[in-house]
């Protein structure tokens, strides 16, 4: 055994170190941003009652949006629209706003406001709020989102993101393993095929996704997918421009691929010097574009640092094609080819471990950036996205630590050139072939063509045969085979999280549109507060059930009312009813409250003052005799 593979496992012990220390240095030191769209304000305010109807109906995002006419409707109590379905414009400096003239004459009532949105980072965005005009009323519209990005057309959506970023992985890492490992793989059929194949795909996916383009940021009906008018709509937003960039960058990519399986891989060695070079420059500069579209168009070209995030976004995308390309490659070679090279797995050990190194850092530092602090890493749907892929990275690591220890162990066992070529001849010379059917010259008949099918079949289960018994004669080759399985298996994992991360509202967005919720945007109820609470003071006719109301249910005065009923429903005369509010994430109150007798089992009680929105407990005491009383709480959101 080498030195090779203790020292790739202190080097992997130091990186894995390095990266604990920075990524407990980036968090400690993490500061606001966004990237997703939220909502920051409304007017009239989520909940809120106005005396007249405002003449415009806008809502304020923290970021670029892009909106049309049928971005935002404004509904009335019987779900009509009461917009002009016009949209207006009224964005100005660094504040993004837009909003609609609401029609002239609308009823008073409850209105519903639905919008939806594509947020700059390309993903969809939707909400709803509502306000009242005089009061609230009953309304007949759901408060439900819209299901924007979801259903039928959002997993087909995701499916063809998921083969896209395959096929980028499998295309640009097969090239780049046979430029700089392995050249005589070029000619290779099955390396052919798994780089073509990854060409195919992902240019198939990316027709697919401009297609599938306009009912995932729309309407939601995949019939819309051949929609014209809107594929020429999707065409002009910045995730169209990318997506077609990416199919114009494709056209090149194929001149690639063909120079590289065509004239590349029918020259000699010494002849391929020529090509090499200007292949690896070209290659490079067309996967670096089409990792380009991506960064240009999701997560890194919104937030904080954007001029340094774009880069960094491609540089990571390169460094994970690298890796993973290479090793499905790698892994076809061994499983498909009998005599992948001893030099080019180690060429390749050498790049990978390089390429992890890349990995890590622009991995760390974009998960700071999208993440920003630990209560976001561990608090939100994408941060613990985010740890599950750490978990899947490190058992990678730790399966290509394994490959590392038996590519140690294929160098030091390799035979010299000469004796390998000598065993090669051997155990190809070993195979038993059966007596080849002879097929005369002049063969025109159905039994001579018969023959000669039969012994097309004998020739191929013969050069099969011997190629498997050439590649497992070296149990070391072996052993890399089944680690570098596990690798590919385990690459499939952190692949599907990595779609999945990029389709996800990063964790920074999601903490400051929680704060944004709790502060400026409330949900309220279209309806007065009513609850039940069933009591038992211990005493004689002691059970029953308070009924309270309050109304309107918001911030400010409200009207309260308490019934008390026995065990059979009927009005129970208490001795003594109170109340009290209590807001207990600001720590406000018991704020008491003593109504005021109306008639038997009923008591009311005008003007009650809730100062904040929030989850309030409110608190009854019911007491039926002189000794006998209790108190039962019931939380409810006031807005």
């Amino acid at each position: 055994m080498t030195a090779t593979a203790p020292r790739f496992g202190t080097a992997l012990a130091r990186l894995m170190l390095v990266a604990a220390a920075l990524l407990g240095a980036v968090f400690a030191t993490a500061a606001p941003a966004s990237a997703h769209a939220a909502v920051t304000a409304t007017n009239p305010k989520d909940g809120s009652v106005v005396a007249t109807a405002p003449k415009d109906v806008d809502i304020t995002f923290s970021e670029q949006v892009a909106m049309d006419d049928k971005s935002i409707r404004v509904l009335d109590p019987t779900g009509k629209r009461a917009d002009t379905g016009e949209l207006l414009n009224l964005c100005s400096g660094s504040v993004v706003k837009y909003g609609v003239t609401l029609r002239e004459g609308v009823p008073k009532g409850t209105y519903t406001v639905a919008w939806q949105a594509v947020s700059a980072d390309s993903h969809p965005v939707a909400g709803a709020f509502t306000f009242s005009i005089g009061a609230p009323s009953a309304t007949s519209v759901s408060l439900s989102s819209p299901d924007v990005g979801g259903g039928l057309v959002g997993a087909l959506y995701d499916t063809m993101r998921y083969a896209a970023y395959a096929g980028f992985i499998l295309f640009t890492g097969g090239g780049a393993f046979v430029l700089a490992c392995w050249q005589r793989g070029a000619s290779v059929r099955p390396v052919q095929r798994l780089v073509v194949g990854g060409w195919l795909t992902m240019t198939a996916a990316t027709i697919a996704l401009l297609l599938l383009r306009t009912p995932y940021t729309g309407s939601g009906q995949l019939s819309d997918a051949f929609d014209l008018d809107g594929l020429k709509a999707v065409l002009q937003t910045k995730s169209g421009a990318a997506l077609s960039s990416r199919l114009l960058l494709l056209s090149a990519a194929a001149l690639f691929i063909s120079v590289l399986f065509g004239a590349f891989a029918k020259r000699e060695d010494e002849e391929k010097k020529d090509l090499t070079f200007g292949l690896a420059v070209g290659g490079f500069v067309v996967a670096a574009g089409i990792a380009a579209t991506w960064a240009l168009a999701e997560h890194a070209s919104t937030g904080i640092q954007t001029a340094l995030a774009m880069p960094v976004a491609v540089v990571h995308l390169l460094s994970m094609a690298t890796w993973l390309g290479g090793l499905a490659t790698l892994l076809v070679a061994l499983h498909l080819t009998p005599a992948v090279e001893r030099s080019a797995v180690r060429r390749f050990s050498r790049i990978a471990f390089w390429s992890v190194c890349v990995l890590v850092a622009t991995g760390l530092y974009q998960a700071w950036r999208q993440v920003g602090s630990w209560s976001a890493l561990t608090g939100t749907g994408y941060g613990q996205l985010l740890l599950v892929k750490g978990g899947l990275i490190a058992v990678l690591l730790s399966a290509a630590y394994v490959s590392r220890r038996w590519t140690g162990q294929l160098t030091e066992h390799a035979a010299p050139e000469a004796e390998a070529a000598t065993v090669v001849e051997e155990l190809a010379g070993s195979a038993e072939e059966p007596e080849p059917v002879s097929v005369p010259d002049d063969a025109t008949g159905p039994a001579d063509r018969k023959r000669a099918q039969q012994l097309a079949r004998q020739r191929a289960a013969i050069t099969v045969a011997r190629e498997k018994r050439i590649r497992d004669a070296d149990p070391q080759r072996s052993g890399l085979r089944r680690s570098v399985l596990t690798e590919a298996g385990v690459a499939v994992a952190v692949l599907a999280v990595a779609t999945i991360l990029s389709s996800t509202e990063p964790g920074r967005t999601q903490e400051a549109a929680a704060a944004a919720q709790t502060t400026t945007q409330v949900a309220v109820p279209d309806r007065p507060i009513s609850v039940r609470i069933p009591f038992d003071t211990g005493g004689r006719n002691g059970k029953g059930t308070v009924r309270l109301t309050l109304d309107p249910g918001r911030t400010g005065a409200n009207e309260l009312h308490v019934w008390t009923d026995d065990a059979e429903a009927k009005p129970l005369d208490a001795a003594e009813v109170k109340v009290a509010f209590t807001l207990t994430a600001k720590a406000i109150g018991p704020l008491p409250v003593a109504p005021e007798r109306i008639t038997r089992g009923h008591w009311s009680a005008s003007a009650v003052q809730l100062p904040m929105a929030g989850d309030w407990k409110v608190s009854v005491t019911v007491r039926t005799s002189d000794i006998d009383q209790v108190t039962v709480d019931k939380n409810i959101k006031i807005g």
